[in-house]
């Protein structure tokens, strides 16, 4: 179910703002999508719409009638494209701001003496927060050894470190350094063999923008997103939890009907521009299939996705008959491993004995937009145990095109 036409490729890149060009810097190739998607221009379109709209909800008028409308519209979407029957649906600050919340919640919610397990894969977001509130609420984080060949974390390692008084876990859908996805309904379910009621909160942040998220099928208590990073803007970010997760005790104002978790007015906004990003799902799915109900134009749309960006990154690291790629270039180590069914639109590469920061710059001469990770509080936890300072990230999107990444790859062999 790959993206395989050119025509519905150029209609693809035809819905995206700036697909091959910069304001800033003019014609270039976009590498950078972990860093945050190309924006809808559907997103913004009514992004503009709606800050020119003075009224918030709850009063009594028409046009706040029309923003309550759209939240509650924009809440239906945001169930369907996450397969969420049951549970709530909120935004909040941002992605990280979420898991904050979210695991504070959990930890501050359980019986004390038990245990917060993790694992080193996972992006600071959600490790930072297990690790504080875990001390803050009497209980002692563990965290699951990833597997530095293959850049995952594997549900037997959950097996291995999960306990009877496991309270919370945490789990990294997708990897912003190596790219690799974890099998989140295995993990969840090798936790719950052993601690059946333990609250699972995983980050979607990375992964929802690469091949469709599936709640009814994890069996699990929270799921977070960040919309800049599924083809929306900056600025806010989007959580489910189940019942009983939300049920637990959190903040919120006190008399307020049914203890909502969103704080203070919404924006009406940000929530009709997840509208568009479901519309936009459903379009692809319908061109890609026969689907005929939302959610399996979703799910078709996501296949498709996946499909499109394995293609993209097979190429990357084998070239083709003119032109190398990455794993044949001099010195290159590819992290994760050059074959990885587990990857997903995202190749990190070192050169061995060329300067990281130099290969990034010189690339972003040439118009190609790549991002350097450095061994900081953000990527050290994947790049110091295999003894790298730095590496080139390139992370793509489905919209992204053959011709770019022979683009890259010609850049990067003169670069060398």
């Amino acid at each position: 179910m790959q993206i395989a036409t050119p025509e519905l490729l150029a209609d693809i890149r035809g819905r995206f703002a700036l697909v091959d060009s910069c304001p800033e810097q003019g014609k270039r190739v976009f590498f950078e999508n972990a860093g945050g998607a190309l924006t809808l221009t559907a997103v913004v379109e009514t992004s503009a719409e709606y800050a020119a709209i003075p009224d918030n909800q709850g009063r009594e008028n028409v046009a706040s009638k029309g923003g309550s409308a759209a939240i509650a519209t924009a809440k239906k979407d945001i169930r369907c494209f996450l397969n969420a029957s049951a549970g709530e649906v909120f935004m909040g600050e941002s992605g990280t701001e979420l898991l904050f919340r979210l695991i504070r919640t959990a930890c501050l919610g359980v019986e004390k003496g038990g245990t917060v397990l993790g694992s080193s894969i996972e992006h600071p977001a959600s490790r930072s927060a297990a690790i504080r509130w875990a001390e803050i609420a009497g209980l002692r984080y563990i965290s699951v050894p990833h597997e530095d060949a293959t850049g995952l974390v594997t549900p037997e390692a959950y097996r291995a470190h999960v306990r009877s008084d496991t309270r919370v876990a945490t789990i990294l859908h997708g990897s912003p350094v190596t790219g690799m996805a974890m099998d989140v309904g295995a993990i969840a379910a090798a936790i719950r063999e052993t601690a059946p009621d333990c609250l699972i909160i995983v980050d979607g942040i990375q992964y929802a923008a690469h091949g469709g998220v599936d709640i009814e099928a994890y069996g699990i208590d929270g799921y977070v997103i960040s919309p800049y990073k599924v083809f929306s803007r900056h600025g806010y970010g989007l959580a489910w939890i189940s019942d009983r997760l939300a049920a637990l005790p959190h903040d919120s104002l006190i008399g307020a009907p049914d203890a909502p978790w969103e704080m203070g007015t919404r924006d009406a906004g940000a929530y009709a521009t997840f509208s568009e990003v479901v519309r936009y799902f459903e379009w692809l799915g319908g061109r890609v299939s026969n689907a005929k109900t939302p959610r399996g134009q979703i799910e078709a749309a996501g296949k498709a996705m996946a499909a499109q960006e394995w293609a993209l990154t097979e190429l990357m690291l084998h070239g083709n008959a003119t032109q190398h790629g990455l794993a044949d270039m001099p010195g290159a180590l590819i992290i994760g491993g050059i074959q990885n069914s587990a990857r997903r639109g995202l190749v990190s590469v070192a050169f061995d004995g060329v300067e990281t920061g130099e290969v990034v710059a010189a690339l972003n001469a040439r118009g190609i937009r790549t991002h350097i990770r450095k061994a900081d509080h953000y990527s050290g936890n994947v790049l110091v145990p295999l003894g790298l300072e730095s590496c080139v990230r390139i992370s793509l999107c489905h919209y992204n095109t053959a011709s770019e990444v022979l683009t890259l790859l010609a850049a990067l062999e003169d670069i060398l």
